[in-house]
């Protein structure tokens, strides 16, 4: 399967705030090196699967606002990556609620990497 390696960068990432698998200080660099639109669809996915009525909203949702609030950077990651032309792609197509987790991360690391 084309682009293993950046499928399981991804889903690390994507585990890391959703499962707070890493640490907060761990997960920091991780999102500041990641594609801005990964990182911008990544938020959105996980505010699509855990909204607020969700029992781990707080802790998911809250991973989100700590990671763009400790960093200037990752704000303006997540600017970037709203405006980039495979998100708009994406949010034409494709709706985040309808794509599990791996399907999410297939098609849009494949689209990305493509």
């Amino acid at each position: 399967m084309p682009f293993e390696h950046e499928k399981r960068q991804a889903n690390h990432l994507l585990d890391a705030i959703e499962n707070a698998t890493l640490s907060h200080d761990d997960t920091l660099p991780l999102v500041r090196d990641a594609d801005p639109a990964w990182v911008y669809m990544c938020f959105a996915w996980l505010r699509a699967w855990y909204p607020p009525s969700h029992p781990a909203a707080d802790g998911v949702l809250g991973r989100i606002v700590d990671l763009c609030s400790a960093s200037g950077a990752v704000a303006r990651s997540v600017r970037e990556g709203q405006s980039d032309p495979i998100t708009a792609w994406f949010e034409e197509a494709y709706d985040y609620r309808d794509l599990d987790r791996k399907a999410f991360v297939d098609l849009v690391v494949e689209k990305l990497e493509g």
